[in-house]
């Protein structure tokens, strides 16, 4: 439950919506919703330092957590960002995975030498994992938007500008909703990057080859810089000077009128911004991350529209390019993002930036299930009795069966969107006046799972309160359940000392997890196998080494906020990068330090950490 609710900006006006504020309203199933959401004010949770990296003078801050909640917390601790680049959704109906890469094993000799010829990635043993999906109804991912742009809105500074970059699924939509909330006369670009490099396929129409940036700022002064690049060959153009009488640009002539030419070895960026997308062999690495964005991207807006020791924030943060650019540029950061897995990636890119800054948790309820995508596809194992009833709308998502009551319907927030995750009035008068009445008259009961509510007294007040509906409304908290899914990996270990310096031996390594996305994955490969393409089986040794991708020691502290005082990580390759710094050494199954270590975090291929003490 949260703290308190911290007020949008706009402040809401007593007696009056906040949507009522602004002249033009999208209309749209579900706007009322998200005005009595406004008016409510902004979650504010309580928040957890898990690490600190460096001295962190200037308060970078990666925080794994909502949008909102977020922004709540920022506005409570007086904090206005200068910038944003935000990539939400694209509402494009895909789900996004993660490739999952086996590590080699460095307890056994022979793979060892086998690795020294490097191998290609693709004969890499690897399997893929759901992250997220992108699959929205259109009137909720409006809703959410809305909210999402409010939030972010109300820490805003007033020199501020926000980038919102989509594609042609939703971007005409949410560009109705950015005059909304910033206003028409805000409005700056529509910038086109045009990625001329994607692979296209026999398509029976023209080639997607580009998104859209739009551009806001929140008041009429605000900052910009005009960005220039080198032409491929010096032209000679007219040259255009200041007139102060027509305040205009004319052209320059001389003292007998004559039109005056001059060089030209530059040109000023206009709003087609003409990038490639990012291949796998390009200099800059990709890092695993799907939706991954070039830095030369987000390093024109972010030098475009932000000063040195500026703060540039990105509440859907992704792989965190944004924050690795601001890094780089000499502006302070805030990444943001529910992801895991966006947390991580972040994180070690920063680590090999050497930047500093402290890793914050929002203790929502979220931290519990590390991947929607994959607890989602589980919840009906999950929830003791729970099965599918067809005769059911969609908003159910199954029936438990009861000798007493029958047929008992069933709903559960979609974890893949995080506008259902907090139950609310808006959310209860939707069950009680809009899906109940669609059920069958016998049905005698419902069961209401949340993942946080507002408040559960006034939830059941205004249950009881309600007299059109005789059927019996259980809440029941869903994290009691996601607290399963959150298994502990195995390992044993042993610490050596020799001349001063520490290491810590890692003997075995075992995560039920991992193993069976292995067990799920053959079982796919050996349905799907045939003649031309036979069954590859992922065998674990029996140390299980190569299921792990990082480790670090903390040699400061047996408990609370973690610190990294030693930390390696293992590449896709099997090499080993040390304290950020990318080896041509392969792992030799320790981790070392200069100082005793006190505990030690391993994080699997799949993104679980573990803590245990040395």
């Amino acid at each position: 439950m949260p703290i308190k609710y911290v007020p949008f900006i706009p402040e809401p006006v007593e007696g009056q919506a906040v949507l009522g504020n602004f002249n033009r309203i999208l209309r749209y199933r579900g706007a009322d919703d998200v005005s009595m959401t406004l008016q409510r004010g902004m979650p504010l949770y309580e928040m957890e330092k898990q690490e600190t990296l460096g001295e962190n003078a200037d308060g970078n801050m990666v925080i794994r957590g909502e949008c909102v909640s977020a922004c709540a917390y920022l506005k409570e601790q007086g904090i206005q960002v200068d910038l944003v680049y935000i990539d939400p959704p694209f509402a494009s109906g895909a789900d996004y995975a993660k490739k999952v890469y086996i590590r080699r094993n460095p307890k056994v000799a022979e793979a060892i030498a086998q690795a020294e010829q490097e191998l290609d990635v693709d004969e890499l043993k690897a399997f893929e994992e759901k992250m997220y999906g992108d699959v929205w109804d259109k009137e909720k991912y409006l809703n959410w938007m809305y909210e999402n742009l409010m939030a972010i809105k109300s820490i805003m500074s007033e020199t501020a500008s926000i980038y919102v970059h989509l594609d042609w699924h939703i971007g005409h939509y949410v560009k109705i909703l950015l005059d909304e909330v910033f206003g028409e006369s805000h409005f700056l670009n529509e910038i086109v990057w045009h990625y001329y490099n994607k692979m296209q396929g026999n398509v029976n129409r023209f080639a997607s080859n580009h998104d859209v940036i739009f551009l806001y700022t929140k008041s009429d002064i605000y900052s910009f810089s005009p960005i220039k690049e080198k032409r491929d060959e010096t032209i000679k153009q007219i040259k255009r000077v200041w007139d102060s009488e027509t305040q205009k640009l004319v052209n320059a002539k001389d003292e007998n009128g004559r039109v005056i030419y001059q060089e030209s070895s530059e040109k000023t960026i206009d709003d087609v911004w003409r990038m490639s997308m990012l291949q796998p062999a390009d200099k800059e690495e990709p890092v695993g991350y799907a939706t991954q964005k070039p830095e030369a991207l987000i390093e024109r807006a972010i030098q475009a529209s932000s000063d040195i020791n500026l703060i540039v924030a990105d509440f859907f943060g992704g792989s965190g390019t944004t924050a690795v650019c601001a890094n780089k540029l000499g502006r302070k950061f805030i990444h943001c993002d529910i992801g895991l897995n966006s947390i991580q990636t972040t994180r070690d890119r920063l680590v090999a930036d050497g930047a500093e800054f402290d890793v914050l948790e929002i203790k929502d309820g979220v931290q519990l299930y590390r991947n929607p995508v994959q607890t989602m596809d589980k919840i009906k194992s999950l929830i003791p009795g729970l099965k599918n009833e067809d005769s059911l709308d969609s908003f159910w998502e199954g029936a438990i069966s009861d000798s007493k009551l029958g047929t008992i319907p069933v709903y559960v927030p979609n974890l893949m969107d995080s506008a259902s995750k907090l139950l609310d009035k808006v959310t209860m008068n939707r069950i009680i006046h809009q899906a109940i009445p669609e059920l069958d008259n016998d049905i005698k009961k419902v069961i209401v799972y949340y993942i946080d509510i507002t408040d559960e007294v006034e939830i059941m007040n205004f249950i009881k309160e309600d007299d059109s509906t005789t059927v019996e409304i259980e809440l029941r908290d869903l994290k009691s359940i996601l607290d399963d899914v959150v298994i502990s990996d195995y390992a044993e270990f042993h610490a050596e000392e020799s001349a001063g310096r520490y290491a810590v031996a890692i003997d075995k390594f075992m995560s039920d997890r991992v193993l069976s996305k292995i067990a799920e994955f053959n079982q796919k490969a050996f349905l799907n196998s045939s003649a031309k393409k036979p069954y590859k089986q992922i065998e674990i040794s029996e140390e299980g080494l190569e299921l792990i991708e990082f480790l670090s020691l903390d040699c400061t502290a047996t408990g609370g906020e973690w610190h990294s005082d030693s930390e390696i990580q293992i590449d896709k390759n099997g090499y080993v990068i040390v304290d950020g710094n990318k080896t041509k050494e392969f792992w030799d199954g320790y981790i070392r330090s200069t100082k005793k270590p006190l505990r030690l975090k391993i994080r699997n291929i799949c993104g679980d950490e573990t803590v245990w003490e040395v």
